[in-house]
């Protein structure tokens, strides 16, 4: 069995425990987002799924990202003003940004635990969670600034 075989019958296992209903569309969407190498919008998932769901809406599409999300399945990246991202992989880990083409690649460093540590001795508040975003410019967005000058 396939990694994304694995995970996806490791999903399907904790949506039933969770007692939510497994309905194609939600198969889909989860299956699509665990074979993602991106990190999607609702509405690139939407746009991929459309082919194979022809009476599929974007509402669905959202409202099965969203009881992934309260299940613990899939973790929403919100960056400033743009579209919400979805990412099926919810072990701790950062991201880097492309500047550019707004590309999203995990990277993967040991955990930042003296540093909540230091914020709570520091401030005093209790720190539920953090998260470290690297922004540059992505190898082929690299490429077509060279190609430009």
């Amino acid at each position: 069995m396939a990694v994304s075989e694995r995970q996806l019958k490791k999903a399907i296992d904790t949506l039933k425990e969770s007692g939510v209903r497994i309905t194609p569309q939600r198969h889909a969407v989860l299956e699509y987002l665990l074979n993602a190498m991106v990190h999607p919008t609702a509405d690139d998932i939407y746009k991929a799924l459309e082919g194979k769901f022809p009476n599929m809406s974007v509402a669905t599409v959202y409202n099965n990202l969203r009881v992934l999300r309260e299940i613990g399945l899939v973790r929403e990246l919100t960056y400033g003003d743009s579209s919400s991202r979805f990412d099926c992989n919810t072990t701790d880990h950062y991201h880097i940004i492309c500047e550019s083409c707004g590309k999203i690649v995990d990277f993967h460093y040991p955990s930042l635990d003296e540093v909540e540590a230091l914020a709570e001795q520091v401030t005093g508040f209790e720190v539920s969670h953090h998260r470290m975003e690297v922004y540059g410019k992505c190898k082929e967005c690299q490429q077509v600034d060279t190609k430009k000058h």
